[in-house]
């Protein structure tokens, strides 16, 4: 099945590897994890954040991860952020949450954030905008397509 994220990564000439997994298992990224045989923390969550300007920036983290409040509103560049509505997700991606490919649909000046903690992983998981299929791309890689600034988002500084 050729998607637009395929087509996109394509003509970037960027490598990835296309896997499919059962489309009757349960959402979230633990359970593509175990499906495909990776780690949660190499299975990517994007998720689409608002902030009070009304500007949506896309978030990638590590399936066992959650981003550190303070880190993220530092790194958007607001205080009043939320996570954005299922609605809203659909009108900024045009795709249902759960799949949501991390690159090819953003329009000009869109804001994309990855976890550094990600940058340690040897290959990713990420949607391919549709359940039961998910790419598997470097950090690296994921990185460029996205023109995502890695940024540290789930680690608390050691002191």
């Amino acid at each position: 099945m050729q998607l637009p994220a395929h087509s996109y990564l394509d003509g970037l000439a960027i490598p990835y590897q296309n896997l499919e997994f059962p489309p009757e298992i349960e959402k979230g990224a633990a359970s593509v994890a175990q499906a495909l045989g990776y780690n949660p923390s190499q299975m990517v969550k994007t998720l689409i954040f608002e902030s009070g300007t009304q500007e949506r920036v896309l978030v990638m983290l590590g399936g066992d991860r959650n981003a550190i409040s303070g880190y993220l509103k530092r790194a958007i560049g607001s205080r009043n952020i939320k996570l954005a509505g299922p609605e809203s997700v659909k009108e900024a991606t045009g795709y249902e949450i759960g799949s949501i490919p991390p690159f090819h649909w953003q329009p000009p000046g869109f804001r994309s954030f990855i976890d550094a903690l990600l940058m340690d992983e040897e290959v990713l998981g990420v949607g391919a905008g549709v359940w039961g299929q998910e790419i598997m791309i470097t950090p690296q890689d994921l990185v460029k397509a996205s023109q995502a600034v890695v940024v540290n988002l789930s680690q608390k500084a050691r002191t």
